[in-house]
């Protein structure tokens, strides 16, 4: 492909804001010219931010125009798997945010569709596989570096929400190890080039958004995974920091460590003041990760424009659906 992949986004809620922004101004070979929602307000954004860009009121009227090469979705999760079947079925490349569907048939369904199309390019927005660090400490064990991993600690906490807008999303979002553990599933798994897992615990609490229960879900999980070859894998999740939003990965092998993310400050500043000291946390996934969500966003448009494969398959994304299903399954909540 010598010209831009021209591009039509699906949702233009907070996250999709800013890859609607990415892919307008900062994706080379790229070019947003259409983006759907059902939501005026949404719309109007859209007019008003991205100039000459077409709106439409949903995806049926996306995949209706014929300027569209690439649907680049970022819909709730729960419609993720019928949007990304009827992209590829229009004939389209696409991009899907996290995770591919909340059950394993629905991704089982989704890969029939993809396999019988192998010239379309889809990809799952675990972008963090990007993320510059991330990348450096994959390299380093692809290196032999840390000689054989036999422990991983993940982390992952979101700030407070004051306004309770999870638990409204909570029924529909398929519990926190979907919504919130599943990149760094996808991490593990990574850095373990695909092993299995063998055997899956996990534990939960509730205390702070008791409001969770009719759905099952926890505000805090935590998850133990081992998998084949010996490394065993923790997992913490919870939407309750006190400091911001904060995400750390240790990984330990027989010859060294690394530690990816912890203390990461909004501002490279540490305020000393009345016999104190001050960082000012970060504000949320997207303040750590937006140079990972730039460049996953290059990887996919390259890969369409050069004709390579998925820089990212969607046989990784089933197989950290399963993982994270296996969790919600396994889940004991302490009451």
């Amino acid at each position: 492909m010598t010209s831009a992949l021209r591009i039509g986004i699906v949702g233009l809620g907070r996250l999709g804001r800013r890859h609607a922004e990415n892919l307008a101004f900062r994706v080379p070979g790229a070019r947003l010219v259409a983006a759907a929602s059902p939501s005026a307000e949404e719309r109007d954004w859209a007019a008003a931010n991205l100039p000459g860009l077409a709106t439409e009121p949903g995806l049926p009227e996306l995949l209706a125009r014929d300027d569209v090469d690439a649907v680049w979705l970022v819909t709730p999760t729960s419609f993720h798997a019928d949007h990304v079947v009827a992209s590829l079925e229009s004939g389209r490349h696409v991009f899907c945010e996290k995770p591919l569907a909340l059950e394993v048939a629905d991704c089982d369904r989704v890969l029939a569709v993809a396999k019988a199309r192998p010239k379309q390019v889809a990809m799952v927005g675990f972008t963090r596989r990007f993320d510059p660090a991330i990348a450096e400490a994959k390299r380093r064990i692809e290196a032999g570096e840390l000689g054989k991993i036999f422990s991983i600690r993940c982390s992952s906490e979101d700030a407070i929400d004051p306004h309770g807008f999870f638990v409204r999303f909570a029924p529909t979002s398929g519990g926190i190890y979907l919504d919130c553990a599943i990149h760094e599933i996808d991490l593990v798994r990574w850095i373990l080039d695909g092993a299995e897992a063998r055997t899956v615990t996990a534990a939960g609490t509730r205390l702070m958004y008791p409001g969770l229960a009719p759905c099952g879900d926890v505000d805090t999980g935590f998850a133990t995974v081992t998998f084949d070859g010996g490394c065993v894998a923790t997992f913490h999740v919870s939407r309750t920091s006190h400091r911001g939003f904060e995400s750390m990965l240790t990984i330990v092998g027989t010859e060294g460590a690394l530690e990816i993310g912890r203390g990461l400050g909004h501002l490279p500043i540490t305020v000393e003041k009345d016999g104190g000291r001050r960082v000012g946390g970060l504000v949320d996934f997207f303040d750590r990760f937006e140079t990972a969500f730039l460049h996953g966003a290059r990887a996919f448009v390259e890969a369409v424009r050069a004709g390579r494969p998925s820089p990212l398959g969607l046989d990784d994304a089933r197989a950290a659906t399963a993982l994270a299903v296996r969790m919600r399954e396994a889940l004991v909540v302490a009451e």
